[in-house]
Order: structure tokens, then sequence, then C-alpha cells
């Protein structure tokens, strides 16, 4: 906004563009073709458009925390050194006023035409909204107290040649908004702060991580096999070995190979791949934290996720509650915990667990209608019920355990039940954040549970995995007990930021290609 306190009119030269979409409509060609001539006109005159660089020695924000405490109607002698994108642009005869933007946030440039000189206060009329400047100047107030730059001399850093969408509607098209993520970003207020969430989550994740004895480590995204997770793989082929090779679905098996090798304490924060549908949830590549920890179990799991789930939303949000739904949720611990079989029994109101004959189970789908296969046990059909008709009801933070050891090959057996593995997932607003477990480190037992996803995928599971013999290797040097967790960053980030698309949380999402006209980016004039 300018210092004058009323919205700056529509800009000559700007295309009134509500979005900036696909297709590069006459309109927008035609106010890219403007400042195609602009551009020409500045080379001639001598102008370089896009020097190699600018002296910057303070960012917007800079300039604020530092002089925000002067009075209106304030003059300094504090010369800075100023860059951003030009928002906002207004003119008074020979006083105008400008609004940047950095990184950092917002600051009013005050341009006076006695101070800048003739030609260097028309180039300045001639900039567009959209083009990046650096500026040097003293400190101000003006006398209705906005902190401002005073100019005394204006470079052009880079011309932007595609108009930004309308600075009062902006960009409402929602694939537009993810294609053209970069203009999203300069637009739309709510795009930069869910991104700030993000960068904020991480951030303190390593430092938890950190600050508990955990090392931070990167494994292979190409693996010779599928394994690791229940997900179908990304296949991709490697000429020089003329082999095929998977895009990672989970991080799981070379860290817990580090725990075999000694590392006590390791973590990954890293992207996989799942060729899977594509919805609110689901984006073909997102990024998992996978962490694991020696002499520990599932149980140790549960207060670790508690605590560096709690502590990530502190650093974000300065408070651990969480709007979902309409309610404020508090993610601060401890969560109630629940077995799954009991949660079922107590939404569902029937009596359906891993250990009861197979017929029995068959008995409560067929009551409830939910078809199922004809070589599932007791345990797959225990968690299909879950999985369909009882996870979208929990809403409150909850610490779900005791899954079915039919469908958990890389589990620990539960110490009381063999038909139950000790593992638990995080579930807030029906969604899993986290899936722990205590580690199965009995090479004997998990070749069987690896032999079984092999059959499971003869049987057309396309998302079973294969035997990975190298792990069972692994195993036989031995890995001590290890409990270990997988959180989806990006889920998290969704629930801290209080959005409801993935999309919204990772900047450049899959979509279906985009067509392009080679035509529509000729640079003649």
């Amino acid at each position: 906004m300018a210092d004058d306190g009323h919205p700056s009119p529509p800009e000559s030269g700007d295309a009134d563009v509500e979005d900036v979409g696909a297709e590069r409509g006459p309109r927008l060609l035609e106010e890219r073709a403007h400042r195609l001539r602009k551009l020409d006109a500045l080379r001639a005159a001598g102008v370089d458009p896009y020097p190699v660089t600018f002296d910057r020695d303070h960012t917007l924000a800079e300039v604020r925390n530092e002089f925000g405490h002067l009075e209106a109607g304030a003059e300094t002698d504090a010369v800075v050194r100023v860059a951003g994108r030009v928002m906002l642009k207004r003119g008074h005869g020979k006083l105008s006023f400008a609004t940047i933007r950095d990184h950092s946030g917002e600051l009013q440039l005050f341009v006076s035409g006695d101070l800048l000189g003739a030609d260097a206060y028309r180039r300045f009329g001639d900039l567009d909204r959209g083009d990046w400047v650096g500026v040097e100047g003293t400190v101000m107030v003006t006398k209705k107290g906005e902190l401002s730059v005073k100019a005394s001399e204006i470079t052009l850093l880079a011309k932007a040649l595609l108009p930004l969408p309308d600075k009062w509607k902006g960009l409402s098209d929602v694939d537009t908004r993810f294609r053209q993520r970069y203009v999203d970003l300069i637009v739309n207020e709510d795009s930069r702060r869910v991104l700030e969430v993000r960068s904020a989550v991480v951030a303190a994740i390593r430092r938890f991580l950190a600050a508990h004895g955990f090392v931070e480590v990167e494994t292979p995204g190409l693996h010779g096999i599928v394994g690791g997770a229940t997900a179908r793989p990304f296949v991709t082929h490697h000429n020089a070995l003329d082999q095929d090779l998977y895009m990672r679905i989970a991080l799981e098996l070379h860290l817990k190979r580090l725990v075999v090798a000694g590392l006590d304490r390791v973590f990954e924060i890293g992207r996989v791949y799942r060729n899977e549908g594509i919805d609110t949830r689901h984006n073909p590549e997102f990024t998992m934290l996978e962490a694991y920890q020696a002499f520990a179990d599932y149980r140790d799991m549960m207060t670790l996720t508690e605590q560096l789930v709690s502590e990530a939303v502190r650093s974000a949000l300065g408070t651990t509650v969480v709007i979902v739904r309409g309610e404020e949720i508090d993610l601060a611990p401890p969560w109630p915990r629940v077995a799954v079989a009991d949660l079922i029994e107590r939404e569902l109101g029937v009596e359906l667990r891993p250990s009861m004959p197979v017929e029995d189970a068959r008995r409560v789908l067929d009551d409830l209608g939910i078809e199922y296969e004809d070589w599932w046990g007791s345990g797959k059909l225990t968690d299909v019920v879950y999985d369909q008709r009882v996870q979208d009801k929990v809403l409150e933070p909850t610490i779900v355990l005791d899954y079915p050891r039919e469908v958990s090959p890389l589990a620990r057996p539960h110490r009381e039940d063999p038909t139950l593995v000790e593992r638990f997932e995080l579930i807030v607003d029906g969604r899993e954040l986290a899936n722990a477990f205590s580690e199965l480190n009995d090479p004997v037992d998990q070749l069987y549970r690896f032999e079984a996803e092999a059959r499971a995928r003869a049987h057309g599971d396309l998302e079973a995995g294969d035997v990975d013999y190298d792990y069972i290797r692994a195993l036989e040097y031995g890995m001590p007990p290890t409990g270990g967790v997988g959180i989806g960053i990006d889920r998290l980030v969704m629930l801290i930021a209080g959005v409801t698309s993935i999309r919204e949380v990772i900047l450049f999402p899959t979509l279906r290609p985009e067509p392009f006209d080679p035509a529509d980016f000729r640079f003649e004039t």
C-alpha cells in the first residue's frame, strides 16, 4: 500500500490478468510484447536489464528490525542497500511510492524525482510490477508513519516479461497455483506461510534428533528389489548394468543395515516414490522421516514420537494446539493408546481379532458388507476392517497399536500374542502420521516373512515386496533389539499448517503434463 493509505489504481502497461494460466491468451501475450519492447529499449540505451550482481547489505526485515522504532516524520542519514520485487507502484507527479518484497517481507520506497534525477525517475516510471530492483537510499519514516527507503539510486536487476496476477483478485485457479508455484508464492501469502511451516517442522525434527544422539545419513534412492513397505514401485532401467531398478518406496532396510553396522541411533529425511493414485493425501513422491534406535522397542518409539511431533508443532506455531475439522486439538503428550482389535470393537461393536478362526473372521466381514480374497487370513481381514471402517473415525492424536502379524512383515512378534506384532501407528484426523515397530531382528523369521510377501506377490498383490537376501545376510551378522519409526513429513505439515490437500505442502506436486505452444515463447517484438 502506498503512503497515502489508499489502494493503488491499475498501472499503465499492466495487463489485467486475474489468473496466469497454462494458455497464454491474447491479453497476456500483448502485455508480454509490450514488456519486450521495453527490454529492447533498455538495451539500446546501454542499460543491462539482467546485471550479474547487486551488493545488498540489508534484507527488508533487517531494515524493519533496525529502524522500526523511528517515529512518523523521522529522517536519518543511515544509507542502506536493499533489493526486492516491485509489488506495487504509485506516482504523484515528481513523487512516487513503490512496495518491494524479498524473502523476508515488504518495504516501501519513497522515490523523489528531484533526488533521483529526471532520467532515473523516468526509468523508475517504466518499471512494471514483478520487476526486480536494487535500491540505495536513506532510511526515513513518512508523515503517515510508513517506514521507507528514500531512493537515491535504483538499479533494474531483472526485467519481468510476464505480468503478475491481478493484485486485488490474486491467483485463485488451483491447477495454476500448483503448476506455477513460482507465481503462487509471489502473490499468495498463505502459500508462503505453509512453506515457512514446513521449513520450521523439518528444522525442528533435525534439531530434536541430533540432540538425542541420532546421526543423519543418506541411503540409496535406486534399489535392486522392492522392500521396506507395502506399495507399488516405479521401475526404471540402468543402461550400463542392463538392469531394472526400483525407485525406493521406503528408507527402512538400508537404515537397519546401518544399525547392524553399529550406528545405534540413525535417521534419514528423504524422498520416497510410490506408483499409486493421486488424491488429497497421496502424491507419487513424498518425504519420509525414518529413525532407528538400538536397545529400544515400540514403546520407546511411542515416547520418542510424542516428543518429536509436539516439538515440531511447537516450533512451527508456538503452541501444540492445531485446528482439525473446526476443533482445537492439542498434540501435547501423552496421547491415548488403544489396540487395533479394541478400537474395532469400540467403533463397530464387533469382535474381530487375528487370533480367531478365519471362518469367524470372514463372517464378520460378510455382515459388514466388506469384500475379501479367499487366501486372506484373519490378520489381513482384521486389518481391512480397521482400514475401511475405523481409522477415519479417529480425530484426536491416538497411538493405535498391536497390528496383525500377517500385514506387518518387518515388525517383531508381540511378546504376548504371536498373531500380533509390536507395531503402532499415530492417527490424527483419520490420517496415519507415523508407523513404528519393535523391529524384527530374527533372520530366520524375517526370511519366512519375506517369502510370504513373495507368495502374495505371486497371487497378484503388486504392492507386496520381494525377498531381500542381502538384508537377511545383514541380519545374520546380528542386529541388536531395535525400535524404529517412520513419519510422513507431508501429512504432518498438512496437520500443523491446517491444510487439507497434500499438494499445498509439496512445492511442486505431480500433475498431468501441460501442453505448450512454442510460438508463444518467441522473443521477437
